[in-house]
């Protein structure tokens, strides 16, 4: 299948898709997860899970960092790897603590948003993003 895509149009069509999955994900965990909790925090603040030992709250407000925080600067492609940690670490935590007892189920919706933070690690953002036009600004990349 790949001899159907010229070779000069595989980069692009790499960075489309890193475009397509930041904001797919970044806007999914933004939305469905991440606000709801940061709109309903003072209700949330006293019983959500703790498994850190730090808090309620404290852990409650880590949380709505990653997802709401860390989903925005990942759907701008702004220190792309850098806040994939975060989320990538809520996720796992969610599936491996959380839903530790769980079948696995409960914890498959967790791993699934956990790939592409780990994705994003590894690949960074792609040519879609304000990473790469500071790091093309600053020399660091080929135009």
């Amino acid at each position: 299948m790949e001899h159907l895509i010229p070779a000069r149009q595989r980069p692009l069509l790499n960075d489309l898709g890193l475009l397509i999955l930041r904001l797919w994900i970044g806007g999914a965990m933004l939305f469905a997860h991440g606000m709801p909790k940061l709109l309903s925090f003072s209700e949330r603040a006293e019983t959500f899970a703790d498994p850190l030992g730090l808090s309620s709250p404290v852990s409650l407000t880590m949380a709505v960092g990653a997802e709401v925080g860390a989903s925005i600067l990942l759907m701008l492609g702004l220190g792309t790897r850098f806040v994939s940690v975060p989320l990538l670490f809520t996720m796992l935590m969610a599936a491996f603590v959380i839903h530790g007892d769980d079948p696995w189920q409960k914890k498959e919706f967790a791993l699934m948003y956990a790939f592409p933070y780990i994705t994003f690690i590894l690949t960074g953002p792609g040519r879609f993003s304000l990473d790469h036009l500071i790091a093309r600004k600053k020399g660091d990349f080929a135009t």
